[in-house]
């Protein structure tokens, strides 16, 4: 592994502390996450031929990720506060999912890549019927993808979601709204 793969690993895991602290949640919010995973899909991502079962290995992840990204926002509060903004904190559950989803990912990449964990995904490789390693790297980096994307996309429909009920709530207490 790289400098560039401990950095990319490692702040994805940490974006988890950003998400504790209650802030304000914007199509901005978004951004620090996104470019992380995508500056992990151009170093990582590489064309590959899919033999054996390495597209279901990347479908599993991919959907592993997606899962794990829903349920760490489902258990992310957001609400709006007494001036509209829509706010969000992760709790320690919402941290926990994400720190679990981005940790595995950085753990099996570390152990993939000493002599005693090579040997291992090498065996594992050939029991599960996959052809190379690109298809594992794919299906890591689609997993992160999963979990991010899922993640944003859930939490950008829960802050839509408050900012028309707002829209659409009657003003009580004003002339003429009696």
């Amino acid at each position: 592994m790289t400098i560039t793969d401990y950095v990319i690993d490692i702040l994805l895991i940490a974006v988890v502390a950003l998400q504790m602290r209650t802030r304000e949640l914007t199509p901005r919010s978004a951004l620090r996450p996104l470019v992380l995973v995508v500056i992990a899909g151009v170093n990582y991502l590489r064309a590959f031929s899919v033999g054996g079962n390495d597209l279901l290995l990347i479908v599993v992840f991919a959907l592993v990720g997606v899962g794990i990204g829903t349920a760490s926002a489902v258990a992310t509060r957001v609400w709006r506060d007494d001036r509209g903004l829509v706010l969000v904190k992760a709790g320690l559950v919402a941290a926990a999912l994400w720190v679990a989803g981005m940790g595995f990912r950085f753990a099996f990449a570390v152990y993939a890549n000493t002599d005693a964990g090579l040997a291992v995904v090498t065996r594992l490789a050939r029991h599960l019927d996959i052809t190379g390693a690109q298809a594992w790297t794919t299906a890591l980096v689609l997993m992160a993808f999963g979990e991010v994307l899922a993640r944003i996309t859930y939490l950008e429909i829960r802050r839509h979601r408050l900012l028309h009920a707002a829209a659409v709530t009657p003003a009580y207490g004003t002339a003429g709204a009696r």
